[in-house]
């Protein structure tokens, strides 16, 4: 049978932090998000996985937490989606905002060639898998926000600095973030036949094992204003990628649904 998943020329993952889908939805000081979300489609139903931050930025690319329960420093030897997306002939990039270059493995830096703001490692996935931190090569493929192109892969992970993503600044801040971002996606020629996710890596409660958070969908494939109140998670996510580009699944992925319903 053939996917319901439209085969995307390009994936871009836009990471925003810990706020529960009602501070998100229909929030006044979020007038961009608004907006999108009324040109877009979105899961009124997705869930994080757990508490804190890490073990979800792990589940969204390994299918697990690979055990993870802190937002300590790991360094896992899981398959990820990384590796997939390599097997299968295609590219990957990770931007995460104000990482040093030179595969940084620390675990904070502040400003740099993107300004002022800080990365922390936590929120950056890519680094704590051996296989990618012990490889320069493949770990220059995580860069700062100075680099940042719609066009650098098939795939492309964006991780705003701890103010751009909400942890630590309002969302009226992560709002005006997205204002600037965004566009630099959608209005690119590379965004035909493509997909942005956006999402919150966890909520304020524990509904769902990590907080009932917003998953918007801003793709021309994806009707402007669908929602779906289906059941989803971290896991569906990633089963979506997968089955979009015909990768194996990886560990939950394989029992989660899909966001089909949020396309053509």
């Amino acid at each position: 049978m053939a996917s319901a998943i439209p085969t995307f020329r390009h994936v871009y993952l836009l990471m925003m932090e810990n706020k529960e889908y009602g501070r998100i939805v229909g929030n006044p000081s979020a007038p961009f998000l608004s907006d999108l979300i009324a040109r877009s489609a979105l899961s009124t139903n997705d869930h994080a996985i757990t508490h804190p931050s890490q073990p979800n930025y792990i589940a969204l690319v390994a299918g697990s937490t690979s055990g993870v329960r802190d937002d300590g420093k790991h360094d896992l030897d899981a398959p990820n989606l990384f590796d997939q997306i390599e097997a299968a002939g295609r590219s990957w990039a990770v931007f995460a905002q104000n990482v040093p270059a030179g595969c940084f493995r620390g675990t904070d830096a502040t400003d740099g060639p993107d300004g002022p703001g800080k990365y922390v490692r936590k929120h950056n996935p890519a680094i704590s898998f051996r296989g990618i931190s012990g490889d320069p090569a493949r770990c220059a493929g995580i860069t700062d926000f100075s680099h940042f192109d719609p066009t650098a892969a098939d795939f492309e992970m964006v991780i705003p600095n701890l103010c751009n993503d909400m942890h630590d600044c309002s969302v009226a801040t992560g709002d005006a973030f997205l204002r600037s971002f965004v566009p630099r996606i959608t209005d690119s020629p590379a965004f035909a036949h493509s997909v942005l996710f956006i999402t919150w890596d966890e909520g304020t409660s524990s509904e769902g094992g990590g907080g009932h958070v917003a998953l918007v969908a801003t793709s021309p494939l994806a009707p402007p204003g669908r929602t779906s109140g289906k059941a989803h998670d971290h896991y569906s996510l990633l089963h979506t990628i997968e089955e979009a580009w015909g990768l194996p699944c990886l560990s939950n992925a394989c029992g989660a649904n899909d966001l089909a319903d949020l396309f053509r």
